[in-house]
């Protein structure tokens, strides 16, 4: 072998063990919602106490703000942002004091250009791995003013991560950084409220919900080069929740709640497998499921949640059998639910109340808790070492006990603002706050 052939062989396996997949590790968190997309880290046991002196691992500003979900896979924090390239792109307000504003006027307006990126941090101690700007625009419609310009979390395998900036594109990388791909859907409408779905993952197909007041579509694409595998067109107004992928006799599908109704396609082919009415108007929660039932909710101008067997699910389900129970109150409208341990636990509306149901009958087994500190909440709740976390606009996450009737057991403060839902990797919880990105870890400081 001559040295050249042999440098160019050492050249070339230098570059794949760069562009080698992640160790994937029981305790990653490789989805918004965690590993089986309910809110629950069954390998996970992170602190119930901690301030700013206390069982902080490491602390991070975050390189612009962003509402989407840390992600976790092997030693690495993935997290999404948008920085505004001037002074003025964070957005005009209206010219009014939003306290005297309707929920529906309190919208900033695009006034410059936003830098969109992904950063990889080394889960061991915060610093940067790599990082990628996927693209600079100018957005084309507005946020909420509680909202943020990047508010799609992350969601990768072990050996791609997904970067998805809604109207500004989806962007493919290596866990090396090495970007392989990205996709352009076109602008979406959402009434100047800003967009919200993370795409859902299943084997090698990636799935995104595009819910809006222009036609809307699921679009199925290869996850390894992008391309699109089908496109259904779904008669829906603008949702802001998350696709989920369940599996039904050994057939994926893929669930997407919308506005009146939540929808399931066959993942191979996109065909309709059932529906059934009964939501109320924008969506945002994000469904569940676990052992057979599928749990389809939301809270905005009313209450509604339904249970839904998977098994006896075929054509328009309404007001069948398949449909165990339901319920009309105390659901949550931005904020997910948390499934674990076969209870349902649901923040009432954005509100400082919980409340706590038996996923199997839909019993109220803790009703309309309010929390000590607590006002409002867009975070999900998570579960992990048999305890939930509940985080708050304010800084302050709440503990309960997650058996008998939920003690509750904590209440820790940080001084920054949560409205991104907690992740869970092992022995640490991941807070992204407006301001920084917090790894909570018993053996800190």
């Amino acid at each position: 072998m001559t040295t050249r052939l042999r440098t160019a062989i050492g050249l070339l396996a230098c570059l794949c063990a760069n562009r080698a997949p992640v160790a994937a590790q029981a305790s990653d968190w490789p989805s918004w919602r965690g590993p089986a997309h309910t809110g629950a880290s069954p390998a996970g046991d992170p602190p119930a106490t901690w301030s700013e002196e206390r069982n902080v691992r490491w602390k991070v500003a975050l390189p612009g703000g962003g509402s989407g979900t840390p992600i976790v896979v092997g030693e690495l924090v993935y997290v999404l942002a948008a920085e505004g390239i001037d002074a003025s792109a964070n957005g005009t307000p209206p010219d009014a004091d939003a306290a005297t504003l309707a929920p529906f006027q309190r919208k900033l307006t695009p006034s410059g250009k936003q830098r969109y990126s992904i950063h990889a941090l080394r889960l061991a101690d915060g610093s940067t791995a790599w990082s990628d700007v996927a693209t600079e625009a100018v957005p084309h419609e507005g946020i909420h003013q509680d909202g943020s310009w990047s508010s799609s979390s992350a969601v990768a395998d072990d050996a791609h991560v997904f970067a998805s900036f809604g109207s500004r594109g989806l962007f493919a990388y290596d866990h090396a950084g090495k970007r392989l791909w990205s996709r352009q859907f076109g602008d979406m409408q959402r009434q100047g409220f800003g967009e919200g779905s993370t795409p859902a993952l299943h084997g090698n197909t990636l799935v995104v919900q595009r819910d809006q007041t222009g036609p809307s579509t699921l679009v199925a694409l290869d996850k390894r080069t992008g391309e699109e595998l089908w496109r259904r067109e779904r008669e829906e107004r603008t949702s802001w929740c998350s696709p989920l992928i369940v599996e039904v006799n050994g057939r994926p599908q893929v669930v997407a709640s919308g506005a009146r109704r939540v929808r399931a396609y066959d993942l191979e082919t996109g065909e309709d497998v059932w529906e059934c009415a009964g939501l109320t108007a924008n969506v945002v929660a994000t469904p569940v499921a676990a052992d057979g039932t599928l749990y389809a909710m939301s809270g905005f101008n009313g209450s509604a949640l339904l249970a839904i067997r998977l098994a006896d699910a075929r054509g328009d389900v309404t007001g069948t059998d398949a449909v165990l129970w339901s319920a009309d109150k105390n659901t949550p409208y931005v904020p997910s639910p948390l499934l674990t341990g076969g209870r349902l636990y649901l923040v009432k509306v954005n509100s400082g109340i919980a409340s706590v149901l038996d996923a199997n009958t839909g019993k109220v087994l803790v009703d309309r808790r309010r929390f000590d500190t607590i006002q409002n909440v867009y975070a999900s709740p998570v579960a992990a070492g048999g305890r939930i976390y509940f985080a708050g606009r304010d800084g302050d996450v709440e503990v309960w006990a997650a058996t008998g009737d939920c003690e509750r057991l904590f209440v820790n403060h940080l001084d920054d603002a949560f409205d991104a839902s907690p992740a869970v990797a092992g022995d640490a919880l991941l807070l992204r706050g407006a301001r920084s990105l917090y790894c909570i870890a018993s053996d800190a400081r």
